[in-house]
């Protein structure tokens, strides 16, 4: 696939001509999404780097990004159509970065999406951000396969204003991530709405086997899934009807890309979605060792055990937060929860947790359910955050969880013993 291909497949979002031939980077920067649209795809038209850039960035994020557009990349004349897209990603960090990627690695994984699920049109209905790679690449499906994009607003959908959407051959698709489909999952109208979509993609964050057992009761064609910035989205998807028929994996691979489990548990990635590298460098080798932990069933089906990068050392014992996260979540009565490790003089770190004042807390219960942990692995506080962070994408901000937690005195903390 060529850059003006891709163009060409834009050219409904164009809003005029002008910037054909531009050899200066594009910043796309802006929280309405149809001046998005159409500066992306006159974008594209031209031949410079394109940059998409999230509208709520603070000061800090916005002289990175100027730092980052000055720096020159890293390509030979000869491969200039490779890496010119974009995408910013920070992980937990916080630090912000930008994955190469380019017509090619976008079409890879649009097609590979089209083959999994028997799609020959795809007709999305967008809640997430245009400028994370989930609410991209909900675009750039429908756009390379000749269907219909709806982009919604999230907030007026959160508040029961669910849109009519007329039928469509291929049905209609929609992607959220857990704290959406929970928020969703509380209004009958809204479940409802979402029943009657042909798939409804789920990612960005671990599900609670609670909400994934409410989805199911529901009727909710749900698709649980595996991707990043990195690989232009998903590379592994649970179809609808194995979910339904009870499947709680992340699904097979995708076919456009080879997903292994090294012998450590680090989940690596193949194929033809696969960025190019962090601006400005390239990439080396043809595997990519993500930082998650996860294992592969007798079916091939992922299983995501939790991030690598996010071990807590307490006293010299190692702690996974996401496995506190899930059985707090799953039997602690929190719908949602982050574990993070604060300094600690004599520990090293010790093991807290924080989650949303509106989430009500039983002491009692979270007492019955830590007491189970080994003393090592038990939070020593519970702090109840206020306004608890999400990202544009509408995942939890861990950095500024443990920002906000740091700064709390254990005066202020509810106290669990050790």
């Amino acid at each position: 696939m060529e850059r003006a291909e891709l163009s060409h497949a834009l050219r409904a979002w164009r809003s005029r001509e002008q910037g054909a031939g531009s050899k200066e980077p594009a910043l796309i920067c802006d929280a309405d999404p149809r001046k998005f649209m159409a500066a992306f795809a006159e974008a594209v038209a031209g031949d410079a780097e394109v940059f998409l850039s999230d509208p709520l960035w603070g000061a800090t994020e916005k002289a990175r990004v100027d730092e980052l557009l000055k720096s020159k990349i890293e390509n030979a004349k000869s491969k200039i159509n490779r890496g010119w897209l974009m995408i910013p990603t920070g992980g937990s960090s916080g630090q912000v970065k930008f994955a190469r990627h380019d017509q090619d690695t976008i079409a890879a994984a649009v097609h590979g999406f089209t083959r999994h699920f028997g799609l020959a049109r795809v007709n999305a209905a967008g809640v997430l951000p245009l400028h994370h790679v989930s609410g991209f690449m909900a675009w750039m499906r429908s756009a390379l396969t000749g269907g219909e994009y709806l982009h919604l607003d999230w907030k007026a959908v959160e508040q029961g204003k669910l849109p009519e959407l007329p039928a469509k051959p291929d049905g209609r698709v929609i992607s959220v991530v857990p704290t959406q489909l929970e928020r969703l999952l509380r209004q009958p109208a809204a479940t409802a709405w979402l029943a009657k979509f042909r798939i409804v993609f789920l990612g960005g964050a671990p599900a609670p086997a609670s909400l994934l057992d409410r989805a199911m009761a529901a009727g909710i064609p749900l698709s649980p899934g595996y991707g990043m910035t990195e690989t232009a989205a998903m590379v592994t998807a649970l179809r609808p009807e194995d979910f339904l028929a009870g499947g709680r994996s992340s699904g097979p691979a995708l076919p456009h890309a080879q997903v292994t489990v090294a012998a450590d548990g680090t989940i690596t990635v193949a194929g033809e979605s696969l960025f190019r590298g962090y601006h400005p460098q390239g990439r080396t080798g043809e595997v990519f060792a993500t930082a998650d932990a996860g294992r592969l069933d007798e079916r091939g089906h992922l299983h995501v055990i939790g991030r690598r990068d996010g071990i807590i050392i307490s006293g010299g014992e190692k702690v996974d937060p996401a496995e506190l996260e899930a059985v707090l979540r799953d039997q602690g009565g929190l719908d949602e929860v982050v574990v993070v490790g604060l300094p600690d003089a004599e520990w090293g770190q010790r093991v807290v947790a924080a989650y949303p004042a509106s989430n009500l807390a039983d002491p009692a219960r979270l007492a019955q359910v830590t007491a189970r942990f080994a003393p090592a692995k038990r939070p020593k506080q519970f702090f109840p955050l206020e306004a608890w962070p999400l990202t544009g994408a509408g995942k939890v901000n861990r950095a500024e969880v443990a920002r906000r937690v740091g700064g709390i005195t254990g005066s202020n903390a509810k106290e669990q013993s050790s």
